[in-house]
């Protein structure tokens, strides 16, 4: 933790919650989107790979005549996370270029998604924004082509991506099988940080560069090592992730506690309060589906702590990424901790 480094304007205070804790319930989106699929663009032999069945991390298609290319699509945006504007538009870039590779994709083309309260707000923040969503997309090789903008109430930023993936080489939510190891590429704790940070303004320089960092590398790790199953940690926490994983493999994820990665100062978040409602909604929608055993209060707050810009957790071994748990055949749970 840093000494607070008060920004000339806290974005965080414009703004009912932040970052990816702002989702819509997992259990409540799920319910509202049930069955909104055009029945004749799906089957066996739709070139829609990916859509919306398994809730995984972005679409996928094919391109007519080219069975060998697939179109990796997403869209992710948010309230801001972090006071810092240019830090806040560098933490939306990789959160949504995050999705292409949670598919073992390749991000070529990112439109941003702006909105913004004019008559609150100095319109140079939001430039600042946009240019930390430029250097982070310019990193990633990724272009960006315009976006759009709104007058908006509350100030939200954020890109919609197109990347391109081999349709054989997927990294897909439900390719889990049994024996696979879980890896777990970032740390967890991001929520509870990024809450304290709106509550006090004291600035997390761990949790900024956790967030900014692209999962490129981890992506093209976990391809090189055969992996075929992967989804990346985002809102709806380690948890709620890990359960659409096991669910759309049909599997039971087992999850040693004690190998699960924090980062510095996550605890104490968790201790003293620093708990957003976004992660008790986590915990609450996951506990039918979780074998808790006697793991802890503050833990279970942790493994469902909603992330922004979190890692990749893949159904296989990532060089430098510590596994976490494994795969086994289906049980009475999705999820079981020990």
């Amino acid at each position: 933790m840093t000494p607070t480094r008060q920004a000339a304007v806290r974005l965080t205070q414009f703004a009912h919650g932040g970052g990816c804790a702002c989702k819509i319930p997992p259990g409540e989106l799920e319910e509202v989107v049930s069955g909104l699929t055009a029945p004749s663009l799906t089957g066996a032999d739709s070139p829609l790979l990916v859509g919306l069945a398994t809730g995984d991390d972005a679409a996928v298609v094919t391109l007519p005549g080219q069975q060998n290319t697939a179109v990796v699509s997403t869209a992710d945006f948010f309230t801001p996370v972090v006071d810092d504007p240019y830090d806040w538009g560098r933490i939306a870039a990789a959160n949504a270029l995050s999705d292409v590779y949670a598919m073992g994709g390749r991000p070529l083309l990112a439109v941003n998604l702006l909105a913004w309260p004019r008559d609150r707000l100095p319109f140079d923040l939001a430039r600042e924004v946009l240019r930390g969503g430029l250097d982070v997309a310019t990193e990633a090789g990724c272009h960006v082509g315009g976006g759009h903008s709104v007058d908006d109430p509350e100030p939200k930023y954020g890109m919609a991506v197109t990347g391109l993936a081999d349709p054989a080489r997927l990294l897909r939510n439900d390719a889990g099988r049994p024996g696979l190891p879980l890896s777990l590429t970032k740390p967890l704790g991001l929520g509870v940080l990024n809450n304290r940070h709106k509550t006090t303004g004291e600035r997390f320089e761990q949790a900024v560069a956790t967030m900014v960092a692209l999962n490129r590398d981890a992506s093209a790790a976990a391809l090189a090592a055969g992996a075929s199953c992967a989804t990346d940690v985002t809102g709806f926490g380690f948890l709620g992730h890990l359960h659409k994983l096991a669910r759309a493999s049909g599997v039971t994820a087992v999850v040693d506690t004690a190998a699960v990665p924090y980062l510095d100062g996550a605890r104490e978040a968790v201790r003293d309060g620093y708990v957003s409602g976004g992660t008790r909604r986590n915990l609450e929608w996951v506990a039918p589906f979780t074998d808790f055993g006697d793991t802890d209060a503050d833990t279970r707050l942790l493994l469902a702590d909603a992330q922004t810009s979190g890692g990749l957790l893949v159904a296989g071994e990532v060089p430098g990424a510590p596994v976490v748990g494994e795969l086994v055949p289906r049980g009475a749970h999705s999820i079981v901790l020990r």
